[in-house]
């Protein structure tokens, strides 16, 4: 009886922690594919309270931009 409510706790467990990081892979790799336009990035900026001006949001592009190809160099060098 014992043997058993301690295995299901475990499994439990050991099922929730590859859940999360299986998730988090998943959304990582959408995040990756995914490209967003500058209506979008604005907008994602009003959410968390900024408005941003022309040279801002040009900003931000050109640094999403520059972060995926370093991401995409650094894979090609593995």
């Amino acid at each position: 009886m014992l043997a058993a409510i301690i295995t299901g706790v475990v499994c439990l467990i050991l099922g929730l922690i590859g859940g999360f990081y299986g998730g988090v892979e998943v959304l990582k790799r959408r995040l990756e594919k995914e490209q967003m336009s500058e209506k979008q990035i604005q907008i994602m900026a009003k959410q968390m309270g900024m408005n941003l001006n022309q040279k801002q949001l040009a900003q931000v592009t050109r640094q999403m931009k520059s972060a995926k190809e370093k991401e995409k160099a650094k894979k090609k060098t593995k």
